[in-house]
């Protein structure tokens, strides 16, 4: 979530499964996080062994306390559960909320040091502990965009802008919770059934109960998946088939693996960018357009693009993406 002031040295970050699953690399836990358009089953099936599921929804002030689709709190929740103390730890937290709740889940040494520290914790005690971590900011840090000018100090018009937040829903001994870092304790969807689909049944349900409540055709809120790696069993089940002879399915296999390696190099590209400083590439090029006499046709350019996009939202109408 983002705020108009945020001094804690959290950064913003972009909701992107390539963001998450480079966080949960660099924390030493070996799950993968994929965007869900759907909640079918065949969506699903694909994803298993599915440990969370991530809802990004627009954050209104002033929303009811209330548990959400029904649920219960449940102050005596077992497991691990983290308040929100700082705006722009939000991602993060929501992370920690759901990987720290996963049995036997490998990670590296400090951040199983870091829960270990927060035993026994209360949630506001947990989050403060959370995002009091140097290394864990540090982490969260590295995938956000570079910050290379200040507008501090400039006295000007503070704007308000849309606020996104992060909640969790995850299977934990025999029911559904959701772990919402501003709601004071987890709350409780039901038990749901091993059999079939499992706890992502149950969770489908609460999910799409919540996602009714916002108006037709809203585009308002996403869905993140984290799962295990695919990668290693798919590699493992090639080299089963291909000792076989399964030449067939070997050649299925390798187009999968295939599709999966270029979702990696995807996203470690687009990672790269976001660490990088375009200032002196900008400086650059506006130097070279006032140089060759485009500059001021360009600038109006813009700003007719900006009004035009401006009425349309105040119209309520679709924008065209740049």
């Amino acid at each position: 979530m983002s705020a108009d002031e945020d001094h804690s040295g959290w950064q913003l970050t972009e909701s992107d499964p390539g963001v998450f699953t480079e966080l949960l690399k660099t924390l030493g836990v070996p799950l993968v996080v994929d965007d869900l358009y759907s909640l079918d089953s065949a969506s699903l099936a694909e994803l298993q062994p599915l440990h969370a599921l991530i809802f990004l929804f627009k954050w209104v002030a002033g929303q009811s306390n209330e548990p959400s689709s029904g649920g219960q709190y449940d102050p005596d929740f077992p497991g691990f559960f983290a308040h929100q103390v700082v705006n722009n730890a939000c991602a993060t937290l929501a992370v920690m909320n759901a990987i720290a709740n996963v049995p036997g889940l490998q990670m590296g040494p400090q951040l199983s040091e870091l829960f270990s520290f927060t035993q026994g914790m209360d949630p506001q005690t947990s989050g403060m502990a959370i995002t009091s971590s140097d290394w864990l900011r540090e982490a969260h840090n590295a995938l956000s965009p570079p910050s290379a000018i200040s507008l501090d100090g400039l006295d000007l018009p503070k704007t308000s802008e849309d606020a996104y937040h992060f909640v969790v829903y995850i299977p934990y001994a025999g029911s559904v919770y959701e772990l919402d870092g501003l709601k004071q304790a987890p709350v409780r969807h039901g038990e749901y059934a091993e059999s079939g689909e499992g706890w992502v049944a149950k969770a489908r349900e609460v999910i799409e109960a919540r996602i009714a409540t916002y108006p037709p055709g809203a585009l308002e809120f996403s869905l993140l998946a984290v799962h295990d790696d695919p990668l290693p069993r798919l590699q493992e089940q090639l080299a089963q088939l291909q000792a076989a002879g399964r030449q067939n399915e070997a050649s299925e296999l390798v187009v999968k693996l295939s599709t999966e390696n270029s979702k990696r190099e995807r996203w470690a590209f687009e990672n790269s960018l976001r660490r990088h400083n375009y200032l002196g590439f900008i400086h650059a090029l506006l130097l070279a357009m006032a140089k060759a006499g485009t500059l001021d046709a360009a600038k109006a350019g813009a700003k007719k693009a900006l009004q035009e996009r401006i009425e349309k939202r105040k119209k309520g109408e679709a924008m065209d993406e740049d």
